[in-house]
């Protein structure tokens, strides 16, 4: 199978630019000074043969005026990825977008397909020659969390099939806009695979639970056409799919506090079944978009994902990378916090960051291991490393809840 990505393991700078529900918008390029130091950051990754990145692009600041495209706060990224030669997956919609766009709108689409065509069309300008987009990342669970919970932007309830379609059809107005510039560009899907199992003695919840756990293929089912065609999708919109895995993707219904399936349950499903059951569903190449969690499980958690990786490999399924995310640590979206969950860490006023040396040590076996997989293992050997990554998903899950409690009482929300 031909390569779709310069390196099977890559690294994301985290992008995000929503607004949270006190008002203040993120940009977590800016806080990591990514969008200051991306030669720099660009060059690390090469040195630890990371040939490719994700990295984003910032609607809300190069449309800040409605109609006018001006992209000085993406020259940065763009000008480090000719310089170090390093491939860029572009996030065009990761989460944000600028206050004069209503994504329930019927104007958001074809506003959304016009953006994406000026950013096409400005990096054939300055000399890109290939080119790789996701045009809005998480679809799936922006749906739920902005449209459906409201808990997340645009903080609405009960309409999260209505913003669910809307962000289908602007993915595929972008796919238009960006294949008009490139026609051999690589559009990349990006969505979270889940797992989720009704309570013990629940019998009642099991269909609710099978359900949800179905609406993972909702988006992606949209797109290839398989549903919903009316929308526009088709079996060669849906190129590549990326899938977002972390520890707490998996839980017992209808979820919340404490409610997270540990690795170590016999409820918790190996990632690598996840893995060939997508592949299996739609036959396009996958990679994993994200993962990682926080603190001294970095490297064990790399070593399970890449394992599951390599298992999945050897059924069948097209499998095409495992990116790292974030690759350098960032604050908390609604506290601040520092979050030790990357390779590297904030960086010091000359661009350098200190590196997680257990977590770099484990990339480096890992690639060994994929260059030679049949001596690798594929399953942990000690109980321990079981129970390190319980007890540090469940202090992840407890530090995102307080932090989304903690904002919920500042602000006068549930």
């Amino acid at each position: 199978m031909g390569r779709i990505f310069r390196s099977f393991f890559m690294g994301g700078f985290e992008c995000s630019t929503h607004v949270r529900r006190d008002g203040v918008r993120l940009d977590l390029l800016q806080s990591t000074r990514h969008d200051q130091f991306a030669a720099a950051d660009y060059a690390r990754l090469r040195g630890i043969g990371m040939d490719t990145a994700r990295d984003g692009v910032r609607w809300h600041l190069v449309e800040a005026t409605p109609g006018r495209y001006e992209f000085d706060s993406l020259m940065p990224m763009v000008k480090a990825a000719l310089e170090t030669d390093i491939q860029v997956v572009w996030d065009l919609l990761h989460f944000g977008w600028p206050d004069h766009v209503d994504v329930f709108d019927a104007s958001f689409a074809p506003r959304f397909g016009a953006f994406s065509h000026a950013f096409a069309e400005r990096l054939k300008r300055e000399g890109i020659t290939e080119l790789a987009v996701c045009p809005v990342n998480e679809i799936s669970f922006l749906a739920f969390a902005g449209g459906e919970a409201g808990f997340f932007n645009p903080y609405a309830r009960q309409r999260g099939d209505e913003i669910k379609r809307q962000f289908v059809r602007g993915s595929l107005a972008a796919r238009a806009a960006v294949l008009n510039v490139f026609p051999g560009a690589r559009l990349v899907s990006i969505d979270p695979i889940i797992h989720v199992v009704a309570a013990a003695g629940r019998p009642q919840d099991r269909e609710a639970a099978a359900a949800h756990e179905r609406s993972q293929y909702h988006t992606w089912d949209m797109l290839s056409g398989r549903i919903e065609p009316e929308l526009g999708g088709s079996p060669e919109a849906l190129d590549v799919i990326g899938v977002n895995y972390y520890v707490h993707n998996q839980w017992v219904y209808p979820g919340g506090h404490g409610s997270m399936i540990e690795p170590s349950s016999p409820d918790y499903r190996p990632l690598r079944h996840m893995l060939a059951e997508v592949w299996q569903r739609y036959r396009r190449p996958v990679f994993i978009a994200e993962t990682g969690i926080e603190d001294a499980a970095r490297p064990l958690w790399f070593r399970y994902v890449a394992g599951e990786a390599r298992a999945a490999m050897q059924v069948g399924v097209n499998f095409h990378g495992i990116c790292i995310y974030p690759i350098v640590n960032h604050p908390g979206w609604d506290d601040d916090r520092h979050c030790y969950n990357g390779l590297w860490d904030y960086a010091d006023d000359h661009g350098r960051r200190e590196i997680y040396p257990p977590l770099a040590v484990e990339i480096e076996k890992e690639a060994e291991a994929f260059r030679h997989p049949a001596t690798a293992p594929t399953e942990f050997q000690d109980g321990r490393d079981l129970d390190l990554l319980d007890q540090e998903a469940k202090a992840m899950a407890e530090a995102s809840d307080r932090s989304r409690d903690q904002l919920g009482s500042t602000t006068g929300t549930e």
